[in-house]
């Protein structure tokens, strides 16, 4: 059962929303959530699967932080990343993926965890939120908050008129002034996917999940001391609809270790 964190009592005194952990809420489109100009983002990715029994409260919560924007001076990014060693339980999750897996194995060892499990949010690649100890989020959101970021910007995001499965945009990263090298990914999500779980843990459940990664690539690096400037290209699974379709690029130390700068953005057709 999920406890009720002090940020998800905000969300339910402020806005009168339930906080029974199966109530799907709807997902906004990403233009509507327009934060201050000079808001600070902060990415959060949530590793999960739709074959855990503990991942819809988790994927709700998400949901409401990319909604409402509860942090003030904060541009929540999010990221719903789905892993794959829940598919043998008798629910194979259709966004799972090999990669995401590995992410987080990485993550893990970088953290110091032993294993990997789901529900796991992880704030600006170095603060871990436990689905238990929901009470740290807004804390954790607010230090993220008010660490300083390496502005990224994507721009020119469009479709090749030529051929509707390519994705062209313009990333650009000021100057690294950080210790360490970092890359930069890109990150092709899907901003509201709905499933209807049919076996496993949650068979029988109608699940709503937001920002689902399909795709996350490394298109370069940035060392110490340089900007980053480059085009580029990535292939879309044919029949993507494009207004459901959300680009995340963010620069990241190695190992994986802290994030750096983080953007997001939608592709105009």
């Amino acid at each position: 059962m999920l406890r009720p964190s002090g940020l998800l009592i905000s969300l339910h005194l402020l806005l009168g929303l339930p906080i029974a952990p199966q109530a799907p809420a709807q997902v906004k489109p990403v233009e509507s959530k327009a934060a201050a100009a000079d808001a600070r983002p902060v990415l959060i990715e949530l590793f999960t699967s739709e074959g855990c029994s503990s991942c819809p409260p988790a994927d709700i919560i998400l949901q409401r932080l990319d909604d409402y924007q509860p942090i003030a001076g904060a541009r929540l990014i999010v990221l719903s990343e789905h892993v794959t060693y829940w598919d043998h339980d008798g629910w194979k999750d259709p966004n799972s993926s090999p990669a995401l897996t590995d992410r987080q194995s990485s993550y893990e060892t970088a953290l110091g965890e032993k294993e990997s499990f789901t529900p796991q949010f992880i704030v600006d690649g170095i603060h871990e939120v436990h689905i238990e100890r929901m009470e740290q989020m807004e804390d954790v959101l607010k230090k993220a908050k008010d660490t300083p970021k390496v502005p990224v910007r994507i721009a020119d995001v469009k479709i090749d008129p030529a051929d509707p499965t390519i994705l062209r945009a313009h990333i650009e990263a000021d100057a690294n002034s950080e210790k360490h090298n970092a890359d930069l990914y890109v990150a092709v999500a899907l901003s509201h996917v709905e499933s209807q779980v049919l076996k496993g843990e949650n068979g029988g459940k109608h699940l709503v999940h937001v920002a689902v990664v399909q795709q996350l690539t490394k298109v370069g690096k940035l060392p110490k001391g340089k900007s980053f400037t480059q085009d580029i290209q990535l292939k879309l699974k044919p029949g993507t609809d494009l207004k459901n379709l959300r680009l995340v690029a963010f620069l990241q130390e190695s190992g994986p270790g802290k994030i750096l700068g983080v953007a997001q953005t939608k592709p105009t057709s």
